[in-house]
């Protein structure tokens, strides 16, 4: 017998808590990013640009992320209602006592990707390479990768957030975002071949919006509000960007035009945002099929305990299903 999710609205109680809220002020609410404002966030600038969080009765302010930010904590700090980032870390959250719940997603699959100087016809092929990784590449993609692609006894370096270690050895596989460090290499003039691990099976979405258990629980008409408007920024953010552009090079003027340019080309060539189920149910949409895969995984590869980190409290599919963005 299936579990009952507690993370349950009906589309009367949250339009009835919509009602109140229509009444009073416009809702203040804090989006926390999982970096520098870029064309990865552009549909939430979209969204605050053209005015769709106001007319949705939201206040909402978006606060940026970086290298040293850990939004999860801060987010569990009160610092943000809801901060974006890749599915499994709800999970993993969940486990160290945080009680996270992914409620919609931005990609339909990872932009995670590895970055080689040779051509190769799957991952295991790379096992002889070494291989750059960030620090949080352990408890995300690294352990799926050993145990998947059978690249447990590959060399590893740290990844330090510059693309000259990889264009300078021919040997180095470089991990990255595929809208982002393959910007960064096109410029070094070499051949380079960039592997989706979305394509070889690795399953978490991408860019997930992640909000507390109490604030679902507590702010249902908020959340569906901001997720349904952020998902409408995307929708346009996508068909023209100039208005959300404007505020991401404000919010962070290293942000180049040219490098927008190619992160919104990217994002469409290999549709994260309007690929997938999007297509179907809509920009933003999420499943509980994918998402158990993710957790499978996380379990598979001892990242969570399953008896520590109950699936069916993790996420909820109510902030979302009603939205409908087509792409």
């Amino acid at each position: 017998m299936k579990t009952q999710r507690p993370f349950t609205y009906s589309l009367l109680t949250v339009l009835l808590a919509g009602v109140s809220t229509s009444s009073r002020a416009e809702e203040k609410f804090t989006f926390l990013t999982n970096w520098y404002a870029q064309a990865e966030h552009g549909g939430f600038y979209e969204a605050q640009a053209k005015g769709l969080y106001k007319t949705a009765g939201m206040d909402v302010s978006i606060k940026m992320g970086g290298p040293q930010v850990n939004v999860m904590q801060l987010m569990a700090a009160g610092q943000a209602d809801c901060t974006l980032g890749d599915n499994g870390q709800a999970l993993e959250t969940w486990q160290a006592g945080v009680h996270a719940v992914t409620v919609a997603t931005v990609f339909q699959h990872s932009p995670t990707v590895f970055i080689s100087h040779d051509k190769v016809e799957k991952g295991q092929e790379l096992k002889d390479k070494t291989f750059l990784l960030a620090t949080e590449a352990y408890t995300s993609f690294w352990p799926w990768a050993k145990s998947e692609l059978g690249l447990g006894s590959a060399k590893i370096r740290p990844y330090t957030f510059s693309v000259q270690p990889f264009l300078a050895d021919n040997n180095l596989v470089q991990q990255g975002y595929v809208t982002s460090e393959p910007f960064s290499i096109e410029k070094g003039g070499k051949p380079f071949y960039v592997y989706m691990l979305s394509d070889w099976g690795y399953p978490p979405y991408g860019n997930s919006i992640i909000c507390m258990a109490d604030t679902v629980k507590k702010r249902p008409a908020a959340v569906a509000a901001f997720v349904k408007a952020s998902m409408q920024g995307w929708k346009e953010y996508l068909q023209d960007p100039t208005a959300g552009n404007q505020l991401i090079t404000q919010a962070n003027p290293r942000m180049g035009a040219d490098q927008i340019a190619f992160g919104i080309a990217q994002m469409k060539k290999y549709e994260l945002v309007t690929g997938g189920d999007a297509q179907i149910n809509g920009i933003g949409i999420i499943t509980e099929t994918r998402l158990k895969k993710t957790w499978d995984m996380l379990v598979k590869n001892k990242l969570i305990d399953a008896d520590k980190v109950p699936f069916e409290q993790t996420y909820t599919l109510d902030m979302i299903k009603d939205a409908k963005v087509m792409p």
